[in-house]
């Protein structure tokens, strides 16, 4: 597929920006291993494959194991996530298909469950920061590494 466009040359200023606060969120506190199924899961389902390729090697740099990383896409049927780790995918998958159902009840209390308020606004922040990098990798067709493109 070719790149309809280089966001980092066409808006700097904007990306820069959005970078920022990506960089930011990503240095919250939250465990990386954590973070890197959130932004695959996120990636999966927005159909975004620039952003599913970096962030399986980054969760494989992270220490995440190739199991893993294949069954995030069906996390609830697999035995190996956290409950913690499933409050976190439930969040991420409502809050990137939000449109559908809103924030449901449930999967909130599965998230105050297991995670701090502060820790509640970081996650979303993350989900909302990843959603926005799929969108602008699926939109303009990034793919290619000469791109220099890093979430």
């Amino acid at each position: 597929m070719t790149p309809r466009l280089n966001p980092y040359t066409a808006s700097p200023e904007m990306i820069q920006a959005f970078l920022t606060l990506s960089n930011t969120v990503a240095a919250s506190g939250l465990e990386k291993p954590l973070l890197e199924l959130v932004k695959i899961r996120s990636s999966q389902i927005n159909g975004c494959a620039n952003c599913i390729n970096m962030h399986t090697f980054e969760a494989r740099q992270a220490g995440e194991t190739e199991q893993r990383i294949y069954l995030t896409s069906a996390w609830r049927e697999a035995p190996c996530y956290t409950d913690r780790e499933r409050a976190a995918l439930a969040w991420t998958e409502a809050l990137t298909l939000i449109a559908d159902k809103g924030a449901p009840d449930d999967v909130y209390a599965a998230l105050d469950a297991h995670f701090s308020k502060e820790e509640q606004v970081k996650l979303t922040m993350m989900i909302n920061v990843i959603n926005g990098w799929n969108r602008l990798a699926v939109a303009f067709h990034l793919f290619e590494p000469s791109l220099g493109w890093k979430a």
